[in-house]
């Protein structure tokens, strides 16, 4: 036939299609419908693709998912900016489990609890209509318009529980990171019919401690490429780029995480834009920080707020946002707390591990089935009886067991206290809850040098080490020890266990020949030198709570000012919040270094106005020193469990 054809000629061939035509022969008919409808009769549920008006007349696309034969049933509501049709489609099954089952939902609670399942798409994100804006703030200085995520998750709300005939008119909303912000934002001006609300690992400070810095410090790996994928497209279709196997290359070829982003086009997505103009913790920041804006709100709606304690992502907010609450919650029946030993998110996944460590048991099933779905029944379900899930639901690791506790942070169930113990640096990279009295050396000193920033884990940092990003925070810390551009302290070896229950608090007296540095200080459980039943862990350094502060922002978050170059200064921050045993045997030890790379961006180490932008030159060796003399001493000041 082809050859045929090619004989004819195009013109010839053309006429002949012409009088096909006229004799009414056509091309080959669609095998595609015009509209296909699905055969769903076998399924253990039904499905509902819908548009939610919104107050200013945006639609939002919404999935929701009902169990066959529900009647009565309470709704579990989503808002997410990562796609509902996928998020309720992991599997195209039959079954709700399997379709379900993977981020963000807790399937074994949702499925076994006979929940309808609702999942939105914020505005401005895949199937909904709107203008999309990172996180967006609620109506006010920040955002001039009259519709924020408090005013579209109440319209949400009225329309499912007035358009749902199989729900019971009760309403709770959970989820996860930026999944979990959204039922903070749920908590302004609560719809009547929202009886419960479930912040996981919720992003609530971007500049304090969640997402994007951290006291100041840019997480540029991490966060130039979620901006990206997240805000250059509705579809987020779009995928970052990557120049070299080892992503410390990319970053450290780069210069800046500004010429980073430059490379990436990143200039043209609208919160970078932001992120660029406001590396300080101005009022930007400020107003849109989650236990701020909650903690002058009142109290309407059960929460209970789940943190991990090794969450790589979001780990400072949901303990920002117990502190901000707790003390409204005057009857104690309101404000709830899970501290599980897990990272981001992990808590509706298998909780027996992380990383090396072994909880020896399945923590996050336990979570799922003794607290978050007796919780969720008893404002849920008609006539459920009141959960037996304690105020704060804590997991002690090191000894591998939970416990029921009044509040945070205390330490025990009843008979304990919690007092400040400083464990002091001492010469000679010693650790001791002695207070120095002199004698040896008044400090330690390393060179930083921005053209070898210290790794944050073992290079290279390229597609295996993607894989387990959630684990970073419980690598071995022994790489880091033995680099001269880390100082490690060490104690004794412990005769008896030492707890830890919430914020290690940083004291920090050092100095630095440049005129702006970074600290980074990690608190280190170090295993004993053979561990019998687990080899693997012979020596581990574990660490149990570790962040990153930047210098020019000692005396000011807002105003950032050059270091006195040579003079030793306090630097004083907090550490995230830790629930650890250091057992018997076990030493302590913390390690201090100028650089964590390239998950965080290089100080130049001179003082520019905004290191974004700062050039090859400004990159500048320094002497550091760490000073522990008497009267200059050094420590960390730890919350000390004990009776």
């Amino acid at each position: 036939m082809k050859n045929f054809t090619h004989a004819l000629g195009p013109p010839l061939l053309a006429a002949l299609c012409l009088a096909a035509g006229a004799a009414g022969q056509t091309g080959l008919p669609s095998e595609t419908p015009a509209k296909f409808t699905e055969v769903t009769d076998s399924f253990d549920f039904s499905k509902r693709d819908v548009m939610i008006p919104m107050r200013d007349g945006m639609k939002l696309h919404t999935i929701i998912l009902i169990p066959k034969g529900a009647h009565g049933a309470p709704i579990l509501l989503t808002r997410t900016p990562y796609n509902a049709s996928e998020l309720t489609a992991h599997k195209h099954s039959t079954r709700l489990g399997p379709d379900l089952q993977g981020y963000d939902n807790a399937t074994d609670v949702i499925v076994e609890g006979g929940y309808i399942r609702a999942v939105q798409d914020v505005r401005g994100k895949h199937g909904s209509e709107g203008d999309y804006v990172m996180t967006r703030p609620l109506h006010g200085p920040l955002n001039p318009t009259p519709v924020d995520h408090a005013t579209d998750t109440y319209d949400t709300i009225d329309w499912l529980v007035k358009n749902v005939p199989e729900s019971n008119g009760r309403v709770g909303i959970l989820g996860i990171s930026y999944d979990g912000f959204l039922p903070l934002m749920a908590l302004v001006n609560p719809h009547p019919a929202l009886k419960v609300s479930v912040p996981m690992n919720p992003m609530v400070d971007g500049w304090r401690g969640d997402d994007w810095f951290h006291n100041g410090a840019f997480r540029q790996l991490g966060s130039l490429d979620y901006i990206y994928e997240q805000e250059a497209t509705r579809a987020s279709d779009l995928k970052w780029w990557t120049s070299h196997y080892d992503d410390y290359d990319t970053y450290m070829e780069a210069g800046s995480a500004g010429e980073v982003a430059r490379r990436h086009g990143l200039e043209q997505v609208g919160f970078w834009r932001k992120i660029v103009e406001h590396p300080s913790y101005d009022a930007y920041w400020r107003e849109q920080a989650m236990d701020r804006v909650l903690a002058v709100q009142p109290l309407k709606v059960p929460v209970m707020l789940v943190d991990g304690l090794w969450d790589q992502e979001d780990i400072y907010g949901a303990i920002a946002v117990y502190k901000a609450i707790k003390p409204k919650d005057t009857d104690n029946d309101k404000v709830y707390l899970v501290l599980g030993p897990w990272f981001h998110g992990q808590e509706i996944g298998d909780g027996s591990t992380l990383g090396p460590l072994h909880f020896h048991s399945d923590t996050a099933m336990y979570f799922r089935r003794e607290i978050l779905r007796p919780f969720l029944d008893q404002y849920l379900k008609d006539g459920a009886p009141k959960a037996d899930v304690p105020p704060v639901s804590a997991f002690e690791t090191g000894t591998n067991r939970w416990l029921r506790l009044p509040a945070w942070p205390d330490g025990c169930g009843g008979g304990c206290s919690i007092r400040p113990a400083p464990l002091y640096l001492h010469a000679g990279l010693k650790l001791s809850f002695v207070k120095p009295e002199g004698g040896g050396t008044a400090y330690e000193e390393y060179v930083s040098d921005p053209a070898k920033p210290v790794p944050f884990r073992a290079r290279p940092i390229g597609e295996e080490r993607r894989k387990t990003w959630s684990e970073w925070l419980v690598d071995d810390q022994r790489e880091a020890s033995g680099r001269p551009d880390v100082l490690a302290f060490v104690s004794d070896a412990l005769s008896a266990p030492v707890k830890i229950s919430g914020q290690p608090a940083v004291h920090l007296v050092a100095s630095t020949s440049g005129t702006d540095s970074d600290w980074v200080v990690k608190l280190i459980d170090l295993y004993p030198d053979e561990v019998a039943e687990q080899p693997a862990m012979g020596g581990y350094q574990l660490m149990v709570s570790a962040d990153i502060f930047r210098g020019r922002y000692r005396e000011s978050l807002e105003t950032a000012k050059p270091i006195e170059a040579g003079k030793p200064l306090e630097y004083r921050f907090d550490l995230p919040t830790a629930n650890h045993v250091f057992l018997r045997g076990h030493r302590m030890m913390v390690q201090i270094q100028s650089s964590w790379f390239p998950l965080y961006d290089r100080n130049p180490q001179t003082f520019v106005p905004n290191i974004f932008w700062a050039k090859p030159a400004d990159f500048q060796k320094t002497v550091q020193r760490v000073y522990h003399a008497p009267g200059e001493e050094s420590y960390l000041e730890l919350p000390v469990v004990g009776p």
